[in-house]
């Protein structure tokens, strides 16, 4: 049986690294795994208060479905977060618990798209690829809005503006953003914000690191500003609460102008044939928020700590020069191919082959504004980076 046209053409940089990298490890060559966001294989471990909740759900009797929507002490734990943090007015009914975000973004593109119907939606160039990935898998267009790499990767409000057309569904900001770690300022959103009013569009806010942030510029959340324009946040534990495994987000439904209880409708049908999200997990995240945060704390000292140095570090190898990370768990290095690498995802795979270093090639989060980068998590001790970085500074000067 031949697979559909639309799966063969899906691809991961971030995994599909992982195939080669383990035939090679299989031959005895030590592999350094620096291509997904999962502090939890290095020095990072989940909260305690949070181990000990998902305990008592499992040792009680918590075996049993949700609510396809989600839990409703999780719901209810979202509600309270968002509705604090960003003076919002949310409801119950306007959150929805996702296994991760990335099933959350298949829910909602999946709700939003109409396959043969054209659909654009705008991205960060370069976004996280599952976005460009689902939109195409869906029977959509990804179309990525520039941002500056001189300045810091922040967004080219004018070239958002120009790719703007009547077949534009919505604007996806990542904020901090992956692949690159910088983080958007408040008055950039703003210009968004104003965008997406005058264009009648909806907002998509990934907000995933938002409490991950060790730089100068402050996060702002995109539904803290907006008055009539709709806003799909996008949030959830992977990162901030150290569940990466755990596969818990959600998504709310910020609403003031009425535009979007169809779409939430839809999506909320999607989630019920799935069933249910994990029952003990959702119980277990639910105390996650009003739990000790000190780890939050540590956490964002030790990724400055080690945005710092990886930015020192490449940036004094050989022909890669890279922006300052403030927030998440990467660094999104360009390269120099000088015509020995046709693309730069050959040039990944050469390094990896080289020096076992795992890092996704740029074009995979974007054709243009992510060509000839690749982007490496910050998460792995200094010592450990030094040494991997050190392979990759020796095979540079090979070449």
């Amino acid at each position: 049986m031949q697979p559909s046209a639309r799966s063969r053409n899906l691809h991961s940089p971030i995994r599909d690294l992982v195939i080669p990298a383990k035939k090679l490890q299989a031959q005895g060559k030590k592999i350094y795994y620096f291509n997904i966001g999962d502090p939890n294989v290095f020095d990072f471990d989940t909260p305690d208060y949070i181990k000990e909740e998902l305990i008592k759900a499992i040792e009680g009797k918590s075996g049993h479905y949700s609510d396809s929507q989600g839990d409703k002490a999780l719901i209810e734990a979202v509600v309270e977060r968002e509705n604090k943090k960003n003076n919002l007015q949310l409801t119950n009914d306007d959150v929805v618990i996702t296994q991760g975000i990335s099933e959350g973004l298949h829910f909602l593109f999946g709700a939003m798209i109409e396959p043969g119907r054209g659909d654009e939606v705008l991205l960060p160039g370069p976004a996280y690829p599952p976005y460009i990935e689902y939109i195409k898998f869906l029977g959509g267009l990804p179309v990525g809005y520039k941002k500056i790499e001189e300045e810091g990767w922040n967004p080219d409000v004018d070239d958002l503006r120009k790719k703007i057309n009547k077949k534009t569904k919505a604007i996806v900001i990542i904020n901090p953003n992956n692949p690159t770690g910088t983080v958007d300022n408040k008055s950039t959103i703003k210009e968004m914000v104003d965008i997406a009013a005058e264009n009648d569009l909806t907002l998509i806010s990934d907000e995933i690191y938002d409490q991950l942030i060790f730089g100068k510029t402050e996060h702002v959340s995109v539904a803290s500003l907006v008055k009539d324009v709709p806003v799909i946040g996008l949030n959830g534990f992977s990162k901030a609460y150290l569940v990466p495994g755990w596969r818990v987000g959600y998504m709310f439904f910020h609403d003031p102008t009425n535009k979007l209880g169809d779409l939430k409708n839809a999506v909320n049908s999607e989630s019920r044939q799935r069933l249910s999200a994990c029952t003990p997990v959702m119980k277990a995240c639910a105390v996650a928020f009003k739990g000790p945060q000190d780890h939050i704390k540590e956490m964002n000292r030790k990724l400055k700590e080690r945005a710092e140095f990886a930015h020192k570090r490449l940036n004094e190898i050989n022909r890669i020069q890279t922006q300052k990370p403030e927030g998440a768990f990467y660094i999104f290095p360009k390269v120099d191919l000088k015509g020995q690498w046709k693309t730069d995802k050959e040039f990944s795979l050469d390094v990896l082959e080289n020096t076992g270093l795992v890092i996704p090639n740029g074009s995979g989060f974007d054709p243009v504004y992510g060509k000839d980068h690749f982007r490496s998590v910050i998460l792995p001790p200094v010592e450990i980076m030094d040494e991997a970085f050190g392979k990759l500074e020796e095979f540079m000067k090979s070449k």
